[in-house]
């Protein structure tokens, strides 16, 4: 498997340039023919590379799936802007942006696969975060306490979790991205008010 790059001798990929090259040509095989298309054939074809060479190092194709979708789901930075309201909306707002196309293909094209292994969208993404990371809303709540910002007192992780879940189910309605208006009452109307908080005294601008 080589390259020729201008007048000079052909290059063989390795390491980490040719991993790079593997997933991204697993992840547009993904993209257009969905998880059941997601054959080593057609990735080596699509890379330019051996059946050999992916089995080295992902002996099975759930494997090279977690490795793919790995680097195209990078954890997002989490704000901090000193207010509860404004750091929800920032992230929120940011999922919409960069998460919408994924999220969606996610959901459908690894039907298959969450009907094959049985597992579900959860168990995915518990895969691709390092099990030491607590959920973005989590750490929010937890910021917006030691502020002040909000009292102290227990909170279910479904009420903590809200916004994304319903920014998530909507892209999922919408198959695109969340209209910011919609983004806003999520938090205003729906998720300070869950934490005690009155979006009227929290609320400073969009």
């Amino acid at each position: 498997m080589s390259e020729r790059r201008g007048e000079g001798a052909p290059t063989r990929r390795r390491g980490a340039a040719l991993e790079n090259a593997i997933t991204d040509a697993a992840w547009d095989v993904l993209v257009e023919h969905g998880y059941n298309g997601f054959t080593y054939e057609a990735i080596t074809a699509r890379a330019g590379t051996s059946k050999p060479v992916l089995y080295r190092r992902w002996p099975q194709r759930e494997d090279l799936l977690i490795a793919t979708l790995s680097r195209y789901w990078r954890p997002l930075g989490i704000p901090d802007t000193g207010s509860l309201r404004h750091d929800a909306l920032t992230l929120l707002r940011t999922v919409n942006a960069e998460r919408d196309r994924t999220v969606i293909l996610l959901r459908i094209q690894l039907a298959d696969y969450f009907r094959e292994t049985g597992t579900t969208f959860q168990d995915l993404r518990s895969r691709l975060h390092p099990t030491d990371q607590q959920p973005p809303f989590v750490t929010l709540v937890d910021r917006a306490i030691k502020r002040g910002e909000l009292t102290d007192v227990p909170r279910s992780d479904r009420v903590v979790n809200l916004p994304f879940d319903l920014v998530r189910h909507d892209m999922l309605m919408a198959m695109g991205a969340v209209p910011d208006e919609a983004i806003v009452d999520i938090v205003d109307t729906v998720w300070l008010p869950l934490l005690g908080l009155s979006p009227r005294g929290a609320h400073a601008g969009n």
